[in-house]
């Protein structure tokens, strides 16, 4: 799922000719694309999409949408991991974690009698 997240723009730079931020979405920081939105301010809301910033909005409705978003488990499923969620829904283990436990399973010496 790709939704509109809102979220507060913490920091402003130009890289490249391009107008990006760091965006706080409840917790998570992100790069934001503020190409749509060139007038925007560090402690403005915005609503972003695919890492572009489209439209600004107010205070009161960012807090309530991403406090709903939180209730909902949108934002974990939104900036999650990826290999976690799409192995819980398939009802397998993460192979992340997988991966981790057998790698340091393979560090330790094996024990023979």
């Amino acid at each position: 799922m790709c939704l509109a997240v809102p979220g507060r723009i913490l920091s402003l730079q130009e890289r490249n000719g391009t107008l990006m931020s760091i965006v706080d979405f409840g917790g998570v920081q992100k790069d934001v694309c503020l190409q749509y939105i060139p007038d925007a301010a560090v402690g403005d809301y915005v609503v972003v999409h695919v890492g572009f910033a489209i439209q600004r909005l107010d205070e009161e409705s960012a807090l309530r949408t991403l406090a709903e978003f939180e209730h909902l488990g949108v934002l974990k499923e939104e900036f999650g991991n990826g290999f976690e969620i799409a192995a819980r829904q398939a009802g397998l283990a993460n192979p992340e974690t997988v991966q981790e436990s057998k790698g340091q399973e393979s560090d330790e010496p094996e024990v023979r009698s």
